[in-house]
């Protein structure tokens, strides 16, 4: 499988499939979000649209990275949103890089958004999907963080059929310093368990397909059966 790895201020045109990875904390935080039941996420351009759907929504809860702040109903952590009941609610979710690398490629044909919770699905999804190669936008650090980085190498060799160990990509963003940041108090909005429920490897057994619906990005839940048994990986 051709694979292009790209930070958000590279993305020149819109790929055809595209995979955007947010390991810390965006997209661990939405597979988090629909693990608790959500039926979908609509991903904002901005903290003033999330809150004014909200507004024109009122069931719609709004979460945004940092810490909490008036309108908004969770933060951006797995940590703190995993008790959190959502049955059958919309999130609006708001964060610094894993919602605009989303957005920035809103026109390709098929937008998966991932992190090592859904690593699995989401290689499974793309050997069925992905027959001319894939994009994945690496979105922190204008495509050098190290996390997003080791999640979308670990993906993109296990979407080409390869058996790798994940131990080195999983060290690798737990050095990262996104990590850093989360663990010394750098970033707001914090559980203590966020780091170690990022690098929770294939916890969720869907990927996470993003599309337009009625002029919103919409994030939702795609199942993703196991091989069958003697089937290739």
């Amino acid at each position: 499988m051709d694979a292009r790895f790209l930070g958000i201020p590279e993305l020149a045109e819109a790929p055809s499939v595209a995979v955007v990875v947010d390991v810390m904390r965006a997209f661990t935080v939405a597979a988090w979000a629909f693990a608790q039941g959500a039926e979908k996420i609509v991903l904002a351009e901005s903290p003033d649209e999330a809150l004014a759907l909200k507004a024109c929504h009122p069931r719609w809860l709004a979460l945004k990275d940092g810490p909490p702040a008036p309108g908004f109903d969770a933060v951006n952590s797995p940590g703190l949103l995993r008790s959190v009941d959502l049955g059958g609610r919309t999130v609006v979710q708001k964060t610094t890089a894993g919602t605009v690398g989303a957005l920035a490629v809103k026109e390709a044909s098929l937008v998966l958004c991932a992190g090592f919770v859904v690593a699995e699905a989401t290689a499974r999804l793309l050997r069925t999907r992905a027959r001319d190669g894939v994009t994945f936008v690496v979105t922190g650090e204008d495509g050098q963080a190290d996390e997003d980085l080791a999640c979308a190498q670990y993906i993109a060799l296990r979407a080409g059929g390869a058996v790798t160990d994940a131990t080195g990509f999983l060290d690798r963003a737990g050095r990262s310093r996104a990590a850093y940041e989360l663990a010394h108090g750098v970033r707001q909005g914090v559980h203590p368990d966020d780091i170690a429920l990022c690098l929770e490897l294939d916890r969720f057994p869907f990927a996470m397909v993003a599309t337009p619906e009625d002029s919103l990005m919409v994030l939702r839940p795609h199942a993703v059966p196991p091989p069958a048994d003697g089937a290739p990986l």
